[in-house]
């Protein structure tokens, strides 16, 4: 399944939002520097959907805030 995921990197906590329409607020504390967010995305994700982090794959919006995840 396919969702839209809004990044907000930097974050004072951590944490995931489910917002109305289905997609996703993703707030962390690593900085978008050397793909430290994007892997801090990944291990939020998969604690939040109960799965393992080989299971969720970013398929776009790798560079940019807003990101569609698959998560199998």
């Amino acid at each position: 399944m396919k969702y839209t995921v809004q990044v907000k990197p930097g974050s004072k906590n951590e944490g995931v939002e489910l917002l109305e329409g289905g997609s996703l607020v993703v707030r962390t504390h690593a900085r978008a520097h050397d793909g430290e967010a994007n892997t801090a995305v990944i291990k939020l994700l998969a604690k939040h959907f109960k799965t393992a982090k080989s299971n969720l794959k970013i398929v776009a919006g790798e560079k940019s805030r807003r990101k569609v995840v698959d998560v199998l």
